[in-house]
């Protein structure tokens, strides 16, 4: 399960130093994964909560990637990180 995530960190691991947040539309993480968020990513914020540990594997994606979870509107079903550092 944790593999699914790798895509996501490689996407953000990407992203340039100076770009310090990015906005996403949870149809955007979903491309870039190939594969669909869990049903509790549209209807619970604590599904985005960055749990280093645990079953929460798609919050090390960008733990280990140097972001960190800044807002989730789950009503717009978009999500915002920043830069860790």
């Amino acid at each position: 399960m944790a593999g699914k995530y790798i895509p996501l960190e490689k996407y953000l691991r990407g992203l340039p130093e100076s770009q310090r947040e990015v906005t996403l539309r949870f149809e955007q993480i979903e491309g870039i994964l190939n594969s669909k968020l869990p049903f509790s990513a549209y209807e619970s914020q604590k599904w985005w909560e960055h749990e280093k540990e645990g079953n929460h594997v798609n919050g090390r994606s960008w733990t280990h990637a140097g972001w960190k979870l800044d807002s989730v509107d789950l009503n717009g079903k978009r999500v915002k990180f920043v830069r860790a550092k």
